[in-house]
């Protein structure tokens, strides 16, 4: 287990503290660095997201598009030097999780796209979604502005604060479940938002973003795929994203039937197919997680030092 570069103590040029009790130290202050990570990168998120909407409502219509991607580009950059700081200051290392990984990044994206075109494609074939052609008229920036600032704020506080954090000392398993679980409930808040709502994202996404984290150590593979996923939502196929209004995408849909195939108002990521086709990937994802030894055993307790932190 601490074999993993990401977990390696890097000491400071005054620190004389040997790796092994180094080791010992960061997962005994797991606690604390979890609390104040994803506190920080949560109320990080939801001021990037205010300050997005604030923009779009007081730039001149002409400006708003462009002006919103700009601040959008802006506030990611600002949350990543923000993770970046904070690993730097309490773990006493270089963040290589957002260590830039381009190819992961248009894997995930491509990966979001495919994935949920299938699920549009599935609830098409049951009779649920009637594909009208592309729209007459459509906006793609703005959807590609916050599914961009969303996919960075909500995968730097998730995977990684509390999935990389817990995972450390607890083991995977339990990261998994624990941040698909807080995935789920911080969605539950959203417009629309129902019991199988806050089910469906905390399985559907909750565990595939966090296999892809597990197997990757890396954050741009479930960024790539959240952006990809939110996007080919709300700015390609114009559906409601996670509870939120529906966006002009590329192609008009329409959703009719049973809320548990369409996901009501929520979108169709509250849909059982989507759980479905979700869980599925995730699933092969772990598997080949387990079968690259990156999978770590459950730790029900953590040893203490022999002369303390």
């Amino acid at each position: 287990m601490a074999s993993d570069s990401e977990y390696k103590q890097i000491k400071s040029p005054v620190d004389s503290t040997p790796p092994e009790r180094g080791q010992r130290s960061l997962r005994r202050r797991a606690p604390v660095r979890l609390l104040v990570l994803f506190v920080v990168l949560l109320l990080g998120d939801v001021g990037a997201q205010l300050a997005l909407r604030g923009t779009a409502a007081h730039v001149p219509p002409r400006l708003v598009n462009w002006a919103v991607f700009g601040v959008s580009v802006a506030l990611a950059a600002a949350l990543l030097g923000i993770y970046a700081l904070l690993v730097h200051r309490m773990e006493f290392r270089k963040a290589t999780e957002i260590s830039p990984r381009p190819g992961q990044l248009l894997a995930g994206a491509f990966l979001g796209f495919v994935l949920f075109a299938t699920v549009i494609g599935l609830i098409h074939v049951v009779g649920s979604a009637q594909l009208l052609g592309v729209s007459s008229s459509f906006a793609v920036i703005l959807p590609l502005a916050t599914s961009m600032l969303a996919a960075v704020g909500e995968e730097l506080a998730l995977r990684g604060a509390v999935f990389r954090i817990v995972e450390e000392s607890r083991g995977t398993l339990v990261a998994l479940v624990l941040s698909a679980a807080i995935f789920g409930l911080l969605h539950a808040l959203n417009p629309g938002a129902t019991v199988v709502s806050t089910m469906a994202i905390a399985i559907e996404a909750g565990v595939l973003l966090g296999a892809c984290y597990a197997l990757t150590r890396n954050l741009w593979l479930p960024m790539g795929l959240h952006f990809g996923w939110n996007f080919t939502e709300g700015g390609i196929f114009g559906t409601s994203v996670s509870g939120g209004a529906a966006g002009k995408g590329i192609f008009t849909v329409t959703l009719s039937g049973p809320t548990w195939l369409t996901g009501g108002s929520f979108g169709p990521e509250a849909s059982v197919i989507a759980i479905a086709v979700c869980l599925t990937v995730a699933l092969v994802l772990i598997a080949f997680c387990a079968r690259a030894g990156r999978w770590r055993r459950v730790v029900w307790r953590v040893p203490a030092g022999r002369n303390g932190s």
